[in-house]
């Protein structure tokens, strides 16, 4: 079995031989431990301390791509290298590479093909109360969204079977970690969660420069990945809402026209008419978003088996 450890970095001298250093040289059931830099564009010497520390395998990106697109990049890599299992961890040390091997343990027993580490946010020191109130919330919403029970959905420490990063693709720009989850639970991936004690902040975050601007993004990304899987959550409920909202106006109109008082009530027939065409157009932009889904799922498989083609273990 053959192991890819990546690490995307942006600018991570600093702190990256924490992680190189920490990230284990064998593990029970792996034959092979690679390790992966995927260098987003920095500035300062993130390459040459991995080249320093014995790292052979790199991506580079020209220019910061951010970390959706490097976890793309980094998954395809691992395939071409005939990866059976793909760890991604953070150029920051949050996370406790001692844990790769319990990390890993579940694909290996055949148990999982997705594990994700749960960080136990709530015990997290220099978390504000804030920001656990928003983790918390934040991973309820994901469940909701995909479909899943896992207590850190956001959680970046992960580990991807070979067959689950040949049927997962990425297509947002903000955050893999959330998008995976998505359709992992609509792909009914196997999905496990092993909890970790997360290693001392070195610095800020470069995802976000506020809490808010952080659920902002969050919430837009969230739900563009649900609305791909189920657009008729979003339409169908709309048109019921517009015609009803449309069907009180257009029959209080025709009520009057019945006892035959239509005049001064053309408004309640002008307000029903919008409201009820409204209904329409939503009910016939459902059908066309889920004949749209319909369409992605059937490039999914096809691009799919283009991956299992192409990436064949000789």
């Amino acid at each position: 079995m053959k192991l890819v450890v990546q690490i995307p970095c942006l600018n991570e001298e600093k702190t990256l031989p924490l992680v190189l250093e920490t990230i284990p040289k064998k593990i029970e059931g792996i034959s092979e431990i690679i390790v992966l830099v995927i260098n987003d564009g920095s500035t300062d010497r993130t390459v040459e301390v991995a080249k320093a520390h014995g790292v052979k395998h790199f991506i580079h990106h020209v220019g910061n791509k951010g970390l959706a697109r490097s976890f793309h990049d980094g998954a395809l890599y691992a395939l071409e290298l005939g990866a059976d299992i793909l760890v991604n961890t953070d150029g920051d040390n949050q996370y406790p590479q001692e844990e790769i091997g319990n990390l890993v343990r579940p694909i290996l027993e055949g148990k999982a093909d997705m594990v994700i580490a749960d960080r136990q946010v709530q015990q997290i020191p220099h978390f504000s109360r804030g920001k656990k109130l928003m983790q918390k919330f934040g991973t309820w919403v994901l469940n909701k969204a995909a479909g899943t029970d896992v207590p850190d959905a956001p959680s970046g420490f992960r580990a991807y079977s070979r067959e689950a990063l040949l049927q997962l693709n990425i297509v947002t720009r903000f955050s893999y970690a959330m998008e995976t989850l998505i359709q992992a639970g609509h792909k009914r991936i196997r999905i496990a969660s092993i909890k970790i004690v997360t290693n001392p902040k070195t610095r800020e975050s470069r995802l976000f420069s506020s809490s808010l601007e952080h659920m902002a993004k969050s919430g837009v990304a969230i739900t563009r990945s649900f609305l791909m899987h189920k657009p008729y959550m979003l339409f169908v409920p709309l048109g019921v809402i517009l015609f009803i909202l449309g069907a009180v106006p257009f029959a209080r109109f025709l009520y009057f026209v019945a006892i035959g008082d239509s005049s001064g009530h053309l408004q309640s027939l002008i307000l029903g008419a919008v409201l009820l065409i409204a209904s329409l157009i939503s009910f016939t932009l459902g059908v066309i978003a889920d004949l749209i889904r319909i369409n992605r799922i059937l490039i999914e498989q096809s691009l799919e088996q283009q991956k299992r083609d192409h990436f064949k273990k000789k």
